[in-house]
């Protein structure tokens, strides 16, 4: 079967959600019986999001096959329970390089390379990369910031030239704009909508369905006048209003017959009725919960809650798996010291201590990881976390004061964090990092094997820095003991604390795992232990 394509832009404002709606999309088509995708089209030079600052972009996300790529691609894997890959995102930076490179290596010809064909040729070779692959049957393009930018300007060129080479029913646009209340004079304004669609209008694309992000519900005159101004049919302007929480939206987009006007429109029957009831009973359990945590997110980007983004979205996987509601407070880690770590701490009943680069914050995440330790409380570290409790551990039990990484420390006499052997000679920053997914050996007498209930695990890492072997077992004397290895580096994956209610660090990144339909183990077992702390 030819995979048909859907293209979903954007209009008006950046941040609509336009890859909530894909995703929704995609998981109403997905449980109607069609395999479907989504790729996400990132207008900046970057190559990959990985050498972004986080407040810039907010979230790194990484897919098992080691791809950096845009936070957007979490949301894909958490609705549909199917992984992405480097093919899911591709950036403006991936699409010049490749092409200058083929430049230099003559691959023109001689010929003047321009932004039309050779770029626009480009971007139509990538967006039609999934479809090749012939395990998708739908292939959803989120086409990233908003219709007029500059930047986006060749990949709606590249969406036209599709279209125009494409049959009617094998592509659609989908167009997310937003139609804002007014307050003075308490109605809906659709002029923007008109104006974006207009925009898109003179880049040769028009829109088959408008989604609407609204405050307020659209009345029928609206939608008619909507569709006269904007040339569509009326029961292709949908309805988007704000609803509590992102996992609403395909329920919504279920209500609003979004999914059956695209099967319409691209000539697909529905293979069945779809069927929701799992993900119903997640809202349920996320809605009404019978308990309330408060964990406390210790970071350096906390101004900026996307930077964590997949973290917070697997407390929620995990909080409504225990049936609880997880408060999460936001701690700075540069505002953490010894003196004032209990009176920011105390009202906790769990402490996760965040990924992240740099010594910045470094000692507030030390006096925080020491605190959890010290007063019982369930602790978690992912990545840095994990080597911070490494250093808290050597400083304030096995007695090693100078005990450092030599990340933020090069000559420190005791480097329990250190770069890993085949990083050292690596001068690029750019997606040189032990990266995507490796295999994890767990002890069986360990928290970690309580969680999975498996000894052999696959998870996804992000990192250059790794726990120095060398100090095994003077770690393992005092209590601390590595639990997971990885069975070809011997690479330390996993460290615990013994005699602790829940005291976990791990070198991977867990979050890049969880969904919706499978919370990962080690959050739920976090959540459980936490609500166990607040109970008692």
């Amino acid at each position: 079967m030819t995979p048909k394509y859907i293209f979903v832009t954007g209009g008006v404002t950046s941040s609509l959600g336009k890859g909530i709606i894909a995703a929704s999309l995609a998981k109403l088509l997905q449980a109607r019986g069609y395999s479907a995708t989504i790729q996400k089209l990132d207008p900046y030079i970057n190559v990959d999001p990985g050498t972004l600052n986080p407040y810039e972009h907010g979230e790194c996300y990484v897919t098992e096959d080691g791809a950096e790529t845009d936070l957007d691609l979490g949301h894909y894997e958490r609705f549909l329970n199917i992984p992405t890959s480097q093919a899911n995102n591709v950036t403006t930076g991936r699409i010049y390089q490749h092409v200058i490179n083929q430049e230099r290596q003559g691959a023109y010809l001689g010929k003047t390379v321009q932004v039309i064909p050779h770029i626009t040729d480009e971007i139509k070779r990538r967006i039609k990369l999934l479809g090749e692959t012939g395990d998708y049957e739908v292939i959803i393009t989120e086409i990233g910031g908003t219709v007029g930018d500059i930047e986006s300007l060749p990949y709606i060129e590249a969406v036209r030239q599709l279209l125009w080479e494409m049959k009617e029913e094998e592509a659609l646009v989908i167009h997310l704009t937003l139609l804002p209340y007014l307050s003075s004079t308490k109605e809906l304004k659709t002029k923007p909508t008109q104006h974006s669609v207009k925009l898109l209008l003179e880049s040769g694309v028009q829109p088959d369905i408008l989604v609407c992000r609204t405050e307020h519900m659209i009345t029928k005159e609206m939608r008619k006048k909507i569709a006269l101004f904007c040339n569509v049919d009326s029961n292709a302007v949908i309805e988007a209003l704000d609803v509590p929480t992102i996992y609403d939206v395909p329920l919504m987009m279920l209500k609003e017959k979004l999914d059956k006007t695209v099967l319409s429109k691209l000539k697909l029957s529905a293979k069945n009725e779809p069927d929701l009831e799992s993900w119903k009973a997640f809202l349920i359990r996320h809605k009404n919960p019978k308990h309330e945590i408060r964990i406390g997110l210790i970071g350096k980007y906390v101004e900026l809650p996307d930077a964590y983004k997949s973290i917070i979205e697997s407390f929620i996987h995990a909080g409504a798996h225990n049936e609880s509601r997880v408060r999460v407070q936001y701690i700075h880690s540069e505002l953490i010291a010894e003196d004032n770590v209990e009176q920011k701490l105390a009202d906790l009943d769990g402490i996760l201590v965040a990924p992240g680069f740099g010594d910045r914050g470094i000692e507030g995440k030390i006096s925080a990881i020491r605190y959890a330790r010290e007063n019982n409380i369930p602790f978690f570290g992912i990545c840095l976390g994990m080597q911070m409790a490494v250093i808290e551990f050597a400083r304030n039990v096995i007695g090693w004061k100078d005990a450092h990484s030599t990340e933020m420390n090069i000559k420190t006499k005791h480097p329990v964090i250190d770069m890993m052997p085949e990083q050292k000679k690596i001068t690029m920053k750019g997606g040189t990092m032990r990266l995507g997914s490796y295999i994890c050996e767990i002890s069986k007498d360990s928290i970690a094997y309580k969680a999975y209930e498996k000894s052999k695990v696959s998870e996804r890492h992000r990192h250059r820095f790794e726990f120095n072997n060398q100090f095994q077992k003077d770690f393992e004397a005092k209590g601390m003991f590595v639990t997971g290895v990885n069975p070809e580096t011997k690479l330390a994956e996993i460290i615990e604390i013994k005699n602790h209610p829940y005291f976990m660090g791990v070198q991977f990144h867990p979050e890049y795992k969880s969904t919706v339909l499978n919370p990962h183990p080690l959050f739920i077992r976090f959540i459980k232990a936490a609500v166990t702390f607040s109970q008692k």
